[in-house]
């Protein structure tokens, strides 16, 4: 056995490295940067907010700013949540991390659900808000935000973040996911936007929602629910209730509008120019209609010249994961983001627990 002496120094050593990894950890970025290239974007700082459980935005954002910072010229920022370790993990819907970068945003790109944040964060976003800068919101963040009744913060307001500033909260899911997809349709009128230029065979994946943007609001897309998973599937023609009104209709008979622009005017603050699709899972966001309608919006945003067809190829290999609920890569930290870099597998998925039902929305 070894001395007091000898059992001492191992212990010493043993806390020396685990104290270096504590510090290691500490240390690791908490978000990912991009640097503007050339382009129209000059620099402008865009935020990108990821956070949410199921259509897999912690991998379809970081591709956007990758995109947005190489090809277009914005300086990007994208922030996630995160475990203590540093690791990401957005079922952890108190986390975000790097909040501080809301303070210099000119812009912001997100797509988040039922967050929970602390006050510090929630109090840069609203500043950010108010400020007026451009939104580009994506799918689940209708319902960005969800604080109990008994949440000690101070931001419940934001629970009807969607309707009041999107244009939609959450209301049902109207085509099923994994059952019907989604095929883009532009409104008739709205052709000759300059934010849908170069605009064509927008699909996705993900199922359409029941909205009814309010009033103002700019329909561009419609979304038809098909009767299967593939572009080329019919629609479907079955009847269904809305919730909203408790009225049925023929499911595309009006189809759902996915997609809408609206110029947000608080009570104080800025205005800000909107753009809100309930597209925009991971997977939806390699269909390249899709891809070149987001950064359109960004444009449409900051009020730049909207290019006859804007450049959205990947700068890095993107290969998204399907969305589900507990399905994001384990073991990740935003450096795996990094720029020259494909993202990971991560570890292994855990077995779902015996009777576990997933909450869709």
């Amino acid at each position: 056995m070894p001395s007091p002496r000898v059992l001492l120094s191992l212990l010493a050593a043993v806390a020396a490295f685990a104290g270096a990894g504590a510090a290691s950890c500490a240390a690791a970025p908490a978000s990912i940067s991009y640097p503007a290239g050339p382009g129209p974007g000059a620099g402008r700082h865009l935020v990108f907010l990821t956070g949410d459980e199921e259509y897999r935005g912690e991998e379809g954002l970081p591709m956007l700013a990758k995109l947005l910072s190489q090809r277009h010229g914005f300086r990007c920022t994208v922030l996630f949540a995160l475990d203590p370790d540093g690791t990401i993990n957005p079922d952890n819907n108190a986390s975000v991390g790097d909040s501080g970068a809301l303070d210099s945003a000119d812009g912001i790109v997100m797509a988040l659900r039922f967050r929970q944040w602390p006050d510090d964060a929630m109090r840069r976003f609203a500043a950010a808000v108010a400020r007026g800068v451009p939104i580009v919101a994506l799918r689940t963040s209708t319902h960005a935000f969800r604080f109990p009744a008994a949440h000690p913060g101070a931001y419940k307001a934001y629970n009807d973040f969607g309707r009041q500033v999107l244009g939609e909260n959450w209301v049902s899911h109207w085509g099923p996911n994994r059952r019907g997809a989604t095929r883009g349709v532009i409104e008739p009128g709205a052709e000759h936007e300059p934010i849908l230029r170069g605009v064509s065979g927008v699909f996705g994946d993900s199922g359409v929602y029941e909205t009814h943007p309010v009033a103002g609001s700019r329909i561009l897309l419609r979304g038809l629910v098909l009767k299967g998973m593939r572009p080329d599937d019919p629609p479907d023609d079955y009847k269904k209730t809305r919730k909203a009104d408790q009225r049925e209709q023929g499911i595309n008979d009006p189809a759902m509008p996915v997609a809408w622009t609206r110029i947000h005017t608080p009570a104080t603050g800025r205005p800000n120019r909107v753009f809100c699709t309930t597209l925009g899972a991971a997977t939806d966001l390699a269909n390249e209609g899709l891809r070149r309608l987001v950064v359109n919006a960004v444009y449409w945003g900051f009020e730049l010249e909207i290019p006859a067809r804007a450049d959205v190829r990947y700068v890095d290999p993107y290969e998204p994961a399907p969305y589900a609920f507990k399905g994001y890569r384990r073991g990740l930290t935003p450096a795996d983001h990094a720029l020259g870099r494909k993202l990971p597998p991560g570890l292994p998925r855990p077995p779902a627990a015996p009777g576990a039902r997933p909450n869709q929305r």
